[in-house]
């Protein structure tokens, strides 16, 4: 019964695909509506990941190249559209307090990732590098960057990638479960968020389900965070001798910025316009979010293999529980 059930789902699948993608989507347009509004409640960001998620392993991937693009820039213009609902000099003050340890987690995660990736994982030093670099900074975005300097093959940068994306996806669920396990403020969960979690994307899920103040808070560390991915791509050229490759620079950061600065000064006194705006963000985001569970499969999982899994778990849990102690205790 089962088995004749997937193989309907693989049949269907594309035509499901589009169904689920549907039917968020109309329910978070009728939050525009009057008295419609408690209709969108339940999509939420780990809502569409998980959706996403039980289609890809269910049925398989289903327009992947479609995915990849669209969550990508999706993703970019929902984090610029958040900046529109945040105010400068908040962020900044609340970002104060974690860039200590996030200098600190950046270099030590790095140093970390690659020396257990070689010595105890036997990995090739550069599925073990960008590993670590995409542990430490920004995830994919940071492989992404890193992976063309370091003249990493497709099978080196798809297993590092597949490691990070698996993770990504618990995080968003563990993270807020913890969160308020451990009754984190919204300062604490969105420093530890930003620090913890890989991806940009994970990591304003997490905070959007959080609280308003977490997420402003850990978009703008994670940002703050990303823009180590320009000096890391350059001493990785020298490291490795990769003279002449392009360093791909995530611009997006900047808007995110450009936007804050808007809101702050020219916004002021019609704060209706970055409030629509943002809240548009934050739909795209859910919506980004389904993208991002649908481009996970069972290939994906079985490209993977235990040693770089095994690898990003350990590197994980030990930023994850550092970062973790320091924000709580010290």
């Amino acid at each position: 019964m089962a088995s004749k059930l997937i193989k309907t789902l693989h049949a269907h699948n594309k035509k499901i695909y589009v169904g689920l993608l549907s039917v968020l989507t109309v329910f978070l347009l009728l939050d525009y509506i009057p008295g419609l509004q408690a209709a969108s409640g339940w999509v939420t960001p780990p809502v569409a990941l998980f959706l996403g998620l039980a289609f890809a392993l269910l049925c398989g991937q289903a327009h992947p190249n479609f995915n990849k693009k669209t969550s990508k820039y999706l993703l970019q213009y929902s984090v610029v559209g958040l900046g529109f609902g945040m105010n400068l000099h908040s962020a900044v003050a609340s970002g104060k307090e974690g860039m200590a340890f996030t200098v600190i987690s950046v270099i030590g995660t790095l140093a970390i990732g690659y020396f257990m990736g070689r010595k105890f994982f036997k990995l090739d030093k550069k599925t073990s590098y960008l590993i670590g670099s995409g542990t430490a900074i920004c995830g994919g975005s940071a492989i992404a960057a890193v992976g063309p300097v370091l003249r990493a093959n497709d099978s080196e940068m798809s297993v590092s990638l597949a490691t990070i994306f698996i993770l990504n996806a618990i995080a968003l669920f563990i993270f807020p479960a913890i969160g308020h396990a451990l009754d984190m403020t919204q300062q604490q969960f969105g420093t530890w968020a930003a620090i913890a979690i890989h991806d940009t994307s994970s990591v304003v899920g997490a905070g959007a389900a959080y609280g308003e103040e977490a997420l402003g808070i850990a978009t703008t560390i994670k940002l703050t965070r990303a823009l180590w991915i320009i000096p890391m791509a350059l001493f990785t050229s020298f490291v490795f001798k990769s003279k002449g490759q392009k360093i791909s620079i995530p611009w997006f950061i900047f808007f995110f910025l450009g936007a804050m600065v808007v809101n702050t000064y020219l916004l002021n006194g019609v704060p209706q316009i970055g409030l629509a705006i943002n809240e548009l963000a934050r739909k795209t985001l859910t919506i980004t979010m389904f993208f991002i569970g649908a481009s996970l499969s069972m290939n994906v999982l079985k490209a993977v293999g235990l040693r770089p899994l095994l690898l990003g778990i350990l590197l994980w849990i030990i930023i994850s529980v550092a970062s973790l102690t320091y924000i709580m205790w010290v």
